[in-house]
Order: C-alpha cells, then sequence, then structure tokens
C-alpha cells in the first residue's frame, strides 16, 4: 500500500513539473498522476534500464519521472501536430 501512495505523489509532482515546464502550469491532479506515472516508467526504462542510473532516492524518481514525463508530452505533441 505504502509503494502505491508513493508512486501517485511522485507521479501527480512529476506530472506537475512537466506541465509547468512545457505548458506553464499542470494539467489537474488526475491528468498529473497520470502523465507522471506513466513518464516514470519511460523516464526508469530510459534512464535506469538504458544509462543505468538508479533511482535510489525520492528526489533522483521524482527527477527521472519528471524527465520522463516531459518526453512523454513532447512525443504527444509530435504525434497530435502542435
Amino acid at each position: 500500500m505504502h509503494h502505491i501512495l508513493l508512486s501517485l505523489f511522485i507521479g501527480a509532482i512529476a506530472g506537475w513539473l512537466a506541465g509547468l515546464i512545457i505548458k506553464g502550469r499542470g494539467f489537474g491532479l488526475i491528468a498529473n498522476i497520470i502523465v507522471g506515472i506513466i513518464g516514470g516508467w519511460l523516464g526508469g526504462e530510459l534512464f535506469g534500464n538504458k544509462l543505468n542510473v538508479t533511482s535510489s532516492n525520492t528526489v533522483n524518481e521524482i527527477f527521472c519521472a519528471t524527465l520522463g514525463a516531459i518526453i512523454l508530452i513532447g512525443l504527444l505533441r509530435l504525434i497530435r501536430g502542435k
């Protein structure tokens, strides 16, 4: 249960930060969590598995998830054409 709540918290923070960086504001709580969790997975795959960067603490996890969320938002914008 603790892991799920921590994932939701990290996802919300990462999605909100990515929204601030990309568009100047967050996407709303639910969208922030979704973008952040998917971004966390993407960031973990890119930085953890490919570059051997491990997220040993919450700050590293938020940073990695935020970078992944930024990449996710960029990819979605490319696909949508905006």
